[in-house]
């Protein structure tokens, strides 16, 4: 197992503990657990919106006829769905994560950046509140998907300055200066502030996954807050970048948008890799198969992300020459991630299974993933793209990718850390009924899309033709059984959290330095820093991951 020895506090005093106040969560505090919780629990709020919209939509689908809500209020669902779950669930929710553990499994005592850390934080909840204020603002909301390509997005039928497009595009740019900001804390951190001895492969798999998505973020993210501020300059300052008319070029933000939101893909995979790498070698009871080709193939996906955007762009005028090379360049990123899955199965094979609830989402996960890659190999392929593209095939892929794969691992983290950052145990008999209400509703869901697609039914329609019925009926049947599914979520946390049997420093006798402190930690985390003097990983094949820890 991995063996630690300490060096003294450099304050040469014990380090005070956080006071259980409920007031600091509602604070400009820097300490990182507290801003890991902060977007954790801000995401779940707007997961929860998101997912009441999606369920609207999913009601209007049932029948052909639009015949629950108006069109443009479809439009502005749709729209408004597929934003906050991004820009509101996903970025954030994984910024948590990072946030809480990074500091934690690194042997830190805080973020590099602390008062940045916390002016990241909350730029959030503003721009979330801009995005659901911009349902009040004339004309209302946006209407023109989370992409929000012109010319369709630089209309003004309201003929106001402060429209809902215009708030959308604040809304994004806000987010994207508060990504930008949090990846360079969160480089910096994981780069400069390891404590003695742990060189890089004796970084935990999900630290390495965390470091490879913020590399991203800094080279690509940038490309997309550029993109909105010059749409949103368009829409209401008389510039002319993407009007066609005037010599602007509209596939021109395309290219913003997809340089960045594909490789956002891989931002939002890759901590839920680092959660699978955490998570199936603890409930396996063996190490991880291959951890350094593990580690290294997270940078080569960081890598090869830049070079894969243009597959979005077949149908939009791209020359024949430029196809072929980013459906090369789109099948290549496959190789370094289906290492990652030869070597979770590799962590599973012949394993003492433990099936607790992350075990299970973890699992649930990654065969949600499996399938969401094979479709996506398929839409590499520039016919097969070509002939579902704008269809519910891309929709059912991208569901698979987004809430089957990235939402399973992201409750597999909170059910695993849930007692280190509480203090307190889940309960596990809810936890199982979350899961299988949550894999039932995804697979009847997301799922039928696929078929829907093949068939030709376009997406982001309200009205469709009844051949296309009985698909939407079952998944629609899905999506409700999806909002079922977060009822006894809620519960248990809520109930766990108040009320829930105490933890212990390490429930789950797992590795890593974060169960090496109290649950939750104290202030500053370590009274004295630790000094690592093996690898996370090697540990003998028949021997317990942590035979003397917990």
């Amino acid at each position: 197992m991995t063996q630690l020895t300490s060096e003294p506090s450099p304050t040469g005093v014990d380090l005070p503990e956080t006071p259980p106040n409920w007031r600091r969560y509602f604070s400009f505090s820097t300490d990182h657990k507290v801003i890991g919780i902060q977007y954790i629990v801000m995401a779940f709020f707007f997961f929860l919106l998101a997912g009441i919209f999606a369920m609207i939509m999913r009601g209007e689908l049932i029948t052909p006829e639009p015949d629950l809500v108006d069109r443009t209020v479809y439009n502005a669902l749709f729209t408004m769905h597929g934003t906050i779950m991004l820009f509101g669930w996903t970025f954030p929710v994984l910024a948590g994560f990072a946030n809480y553990l990074v500091p934690l499994m690194i042997g830190a005592r805080d973020m590099a950046f602390p008062r940045l850390n916390a002016a990241a934080f909350w730029m959030i909840p503003v721009a979330g509140i801009l995005l659901v204020l911009s349902f009040l603002a004339p004309g209302g909301p946006a209407q023109a998907g989370w992409w929000s390509y012109p010319p369709v997005s630089v209309q003004n039928p309201s003929g106001q300055f402060l429209n809902g497009e215009f708030i959308w595009l604040l809304a994004v740019a806000i987010s994207g200066v508060s990504s930008i900001m949090g990846a360079v804390n969160i480089v910096t951190t994981i780069i400069r502030m390891r404590c003695p001895g742990m060189g890089w492969f004796k970084t935990p798999a999900f630290v390495w996954t965390v470091l490879a998505a913020q590399i991203i973020q800094l080279f690509g993210l940038p490309a997309l807050t550029a993109g909105a501020v010059m749409l949103l300059c368009d829409l209401s300052f008389g510039t002319t970048f993407f009007d066609p008319a005037q010599g602007g070029d509209p596939v021109l933000f395309q290219h913003f948008f997809w340089f960045y939101s594909h490789p956002a893909v891989y931002v939002m995979i890759l901590p839920i890799f680092g959660i699978f790498s955490e998570i199936f070698p603890v409930y396996a009871r063996k190490p991880l198969f291959g951890y350094k080709v593990v580690a290294v193939s997270s940078l080569i996906i960081t890598g090869l992300s830049g070079i894969v955007w243009v597959h979005h762009m077949y149908t939009s005028g791209t020359p024949g020459w430029m196809r072929m090379l980013f459906m090369l360049t789109t099948m290549l990123i496959s190789v370094p991630t289906g290492i990652k899955v030869f070597a979770w199965v590799a962590t599973i094979w012949n394993g003492k299974l433990r099936l607790d609830t992350p075990m299970l989402f973890a699992l649930g996960g990654l065969i949600n993933f499996v399938f969401a890659g094979i479709t996506g190999i398929m839409l590499s392929s520039v016919p097969i793209d070509i002939h579902v593209n704008n269809t519910y095939f891309v929709v059912g892929h991208f569901h698979y990718v987004i809430y089957g794969a990235i939402s399973f691992g992201i409750f597999a983290g909170v059910y695993h850390w849930f007692p280190k950052m509480t203090g307190k145990m889940y309960y596990e008999g809810l936890g199982k009924l979350h899961f299988w209400l949550t894999f039932i509703g995804t697979t009847i869901n997301f799922l039928p899309m696929h078929p829907l697609g093949l068939m030709g039914m376009p997406r982001r329609v309200a009205s469709y033709d009844p051949e296309f019925a009985f698909w939407n009926v079952i998944a629609s049947l899905g999506g409700f059984i999806l909002g079922i599914s977060t009822i006894p979520f809620l519960l248990n946390m809520f109930a766990s959290w108040l009320a829930g049997e105490k933890a212990p420093d390490n429930p789950w006798r797992a590795i890593g330095l974060e169960w090496l402190v109290s649950s939750p930690p104290d202030v500053e985390n370590f009274e004295e820093l630790p000094i690592i003097v093996s690898e996370p990983y090697g540990y003998g094949k028949s021997e317990p991951l942590t035979e003397n820890m917990g």
